[in-house]
């Protein structure tokens, strides 16, 4: 069977070890799907595939063992969960428009974890909106509160939620709890000043984790949504490095815009030559600087008054 491979991974599947054989790859941003999803991926992978799925590192799902013959059949039972990621097609159960942009994956957020900062899956249906359909490989990963669970710093952009706490003295009891935890479970950014605890602005990263402890609710979640953003975090064989903290106390609409300032970054400075056409973010930046990069991604984004960025080289990691 006469197969165009690029036009086969473009429409969300993918190469396999078998002559013919192919997988899909299905998109769940934020990694929420609703349950009434989970009767067609079953209907695919027993009817198409092999009978299994796999369920990626990026929290997608992938169901091998499909025959090229039946794509076409395969995209048209996709369609439903196409449409309830609102993912904008030329031509409907075509499956997906294109395989660039990876899974936007996330922690599982305030819906059900106490220590989150805010909502995680719908930032990350946001950010998919804004980013896909896009061929440009991009790893986005969310996480709700500074303990990453979600592992964000091993992506390109990490999103992780903050809260700005506050304190009101007049219901604090100065047990000394907030102090202790922070000590022991976070960065110490606390210390008791005439009995009272006194937060070190620079040293805190935002976690809540003396609201969660206080007895009295002397501390607050501030109802201001904050996030820190790191950046150039990869894995994979060429000079594998953590993303270092590019952004601490930014807001929504600052990331959303960062993000898609990216896209026109690449865009501009992206090798063509490249293997596949395509070139990853971190090697872009290793090639052309990252004061460049830096200048094309903050260009008309206007961050809180209390943002502090980074001036340092986020290049760092483990080099050959």
């Amino acid at each position: 069977m006469d197969i165009n491979t690029k036009k086969l991974k473009k429409n969300g599947f993918r190469i396999t070890t078998q002559r013919g054989i192919t997988a899909s790859r299905i998109r769940i941003p934020g990694g929420q799907l609703d349950a009434h999803f989970l009767p067609i991926i079953k209907e695919i992978a027993d009817k198409y595939g092999n009978g299994t799925i796999h369920l990626t590192t990026r929290q997608g799902i992938e169901i091998p063992g499909i025959d090229f013959a039946n794509i076409s059949k395969v995209n048209t039972l996709l369609q439903p969960l196409i449409e309830a990621c609102d993912i904008p097609q030329k031509e409907k159960y075509a499956g997906y428009p294109a395989a660039g942009t990876r899974n936007i994956s996330a922690c599982i957020g305030t819906p059900v974890c106490p220590y989150a900062c805010f909502d995680t899956a719908t930032l990350a249906k946001k950010i998919d909106k804004l980013i896909y359909p896009n061929d440009i490989h991009l790893k986005v990963a969310i996480t709700g509160c500074p303990m990453d669970c979600a592992k964000v710093r091993m992506h390109d952009f990490g999103i992780i939620g903050m809260t700005l706490p506050h304190l009101e003295e007049d219901r604090c009891i100065s047990c000394g709890a907030c102090g202790r935890t922070c000590n022991i479970k976070s960065v110490g950014a606390l210390k008791a000043v005439n009995f009272r605890p006194r937060r070190n602005e620079k040293k805190c990263i935002g976690c809540g984790e003396c609201v969660l402890v206080c007895p009295n609710a002397a501390w607050t979640r501030s109802q201001k949504k904050y996030f820190m953003l790191t950046a150039l975090g990869r894995s994979g064989k060429k000079n594998p490095r953590l993303a270092q903290t590019f952004i601490k106390w930014a807001d929504e609409e600052s990331i959303l815009k960062i993000i898609s300032n990216t896209y026109s970054f690449i865009q501009k400075y992206m090798n063509g030559n490249a293997p596949g056409g395509k070139e990853h973010l971190g090697y872009i930046v290793d090639r052309v600087g990252f004061p460049e990069f830096k200048k094309w991604v903050l260009r008309d984004v206007t961050l809180p008054p209390i943002a502090e960025v980074s001036d340092c080289n986020l290049q760092t990691g483990l080099k050959y």
